[in-house]
């Protein structure tokens, strides 16, 4: 364990370095490529090297791992400090300390705990809080008179670029640092890029509720910790970049979906229609589900670049929530009862056969597109209300339709279930655009 605290330490430093990127200037990769070639030539045998080495660099007596993570980091420093700094060095700083110490805060709280959980919390407190004094130090270099008034959006960067490295993390080899950095980076710049307006009292609220209902997930064993992690990181974005009513309308679908996956779990786990994993959503249900709504959200931050209309994000995001929970209803409750029949046929066909739907499911599926719809129309300015609920309820109704036909289709050999989900919560996101469109609903009321 001291070993592993230790190697830790040493890809915070190297991350620590980052703050100095903006003083350096062009110059800013040079520690990076100094600390690297240094321990891949000149540390091949003795204690730091066995501190430092992985199963895998002892063959060949090469530091492979942690220099990796310092040419990643003096890639990124290079691609920050070129003319015109395509990448912003508080992006940078952000991502680089989020993986660095975030390393470091796993292994500390790794020290009293054996759980995942626990050790994900470590990695995001002490990574978050590393990004955020970054971006404030780099600010302190670079804008010193707007450093107060960027501390609302430095602590938002903070949090998303600490949990897409805990997510990204998860998701590919543990120790794959390098890459984990790259995509963190990228993504601290893409939301950089989008200049959002939030203040101290609406990201201490966003981050205390998204956390708060994250945990909530876990602890019911609705999300595992992957899914948790995403689902926050959604959850997160959508309250910072849409506001209070997307959050509800995406909320609805995580906490009614993830309560139907638990419903009656024992029996539905008899009858082979149970959800994987004891019910717990991981990253690539959560994603397969929420992945429109994403794109619908960014559309929408970034409209003053696009020229589209932004209400018309704002139905595409709604239509692929009320596909989603739809379709999630459909299959938990349908999945309870006898008699299903195929969707293109009407022939029966055993439970849990793809495209089998039932009448009480349809029921389901209608009542949640129903309350997405509601929520969305009453909460999100899309217009007309009734008209705006409407398009909504339509178009999850047709997306849930669009998922059964392609289960039924296509789902098995060639498209697993989680590209069907996908596929639908498209479908249902243009069917309400272009529902929208046809009826003339919030086009010309203004944006959102």
């Amino acid at each position: 364990m001291t070993r592993r605290l230790r190697r830790a330490g040493v890809f915070a430093a190297i991350a620590a370095l980052s703050v100095f990127a903006p003083a350096l200037g062009p110059a800013a990769a040079a520690p990076f490529l100094l600390v690297a070639g240094g321990l891949f030539f000149g540390v091949r045998e003795g204690p730091i090297f066995e501190t430092l080495a992985l199963p895998g660099d002892r063959k060949d007596r090469r530091l492979y791992g942690v220099v990796a993570f310092a040419m990643a980091t003096a890639g990124l420093a290079i691609f920050a400090s070129i003319p015109g700094e395509p990448l912003p060095y508080v992006a940078f700083a952000a991502a680089a300390l989020a993986v660095g110490f975030g390393r470091l805060g796993r292994a500390l709280f790794a020290r009293h705990s054996d759980g995942e959980f626990v050790h994900v919390v470590g990695y995001l407190l002490v990574g978050g809080f590393a990004a955020l004094i970054g971006q404030l130090v780099v600010a302190a270099q670079t804008a010193p008179g707007t450093l107060l008034a960027g501390v609302p959006v430095a602590v938002f960067i903070a949090a998303t670029a600490s949990l897409s490295a805990a997510l990204i993390r998860s998701l590919v080899y543990d120790r794959d640092a390098h890459i984990t950095v790259i995509i963190a980076a990228l993504i601290a710049w893409a939301f950089t890029a989008l200049v959002p307006t939030v203040t101290v009292p609406e990201i201490a609220i966003a981050l205390a509720v998204t956390v708060g209902l994250g945990y909530a997930a876990y602890a019911l064993g609705t999300a595992s910790v992957p899914g948790m992690l995403t689902g926050v990181l959604l959850a997160l974005l959508t309250v910072v970049l849409g506001g209070v009513g997307w959050f509800l309308t995406l909320i609805s679908f995580y906490a009614i979906g993830g309560l139907a996956s638990k419903y009656r779990f024992d029996e539905k786990a008899d009858r082979g229609v149970a959800q994987e994993n004891q019910g717990a959503r991981g990253t690539g249900n959560v994603l397969a589900n929420s992945a429109v709504a994403l794109a619908a959200l960014i559309g929408y931050a970034a409209t003053d670049h696009l020229g589209i209309p932004a209400v018309l994000f704002g139905f595409a995001f709604a239509g692929a929530i009320a596909t989603a929970l739809a379709d999630t209803l459909s299959s938990e409750i349908g999945g309870l009862f006898d008699r299903p029949r195929l969707i293109t046929t009407l022939r029966p066909v055993e439970p849990g056969t793809d495209g089998a739907i039932t009448w009480q499911g349809e029921l389901a599926g209608i009542a949640g597109t129903a309350v997405v719809a509601v929520l969305a129309a009453t909460t999100m300015p899309l217009g007309d209300p009734a008209l705006a609920g409407g398009v909504v309820g339509a178009a999850g109704f047709v997306g849930m339709t669009v998922d059964s036909l392609l289960g039924a289709l296509i789902e098995g050999e060639r498209v697993g279930n989680q590209g069907v989900n996908f596929l639908a919560t498209l479908a249902g996101g243009l069917v309400a655009v272009a529902f929208a469109i046809g009826v003339g609903v919030g086009i010309g009321a203004g944006s959102l």
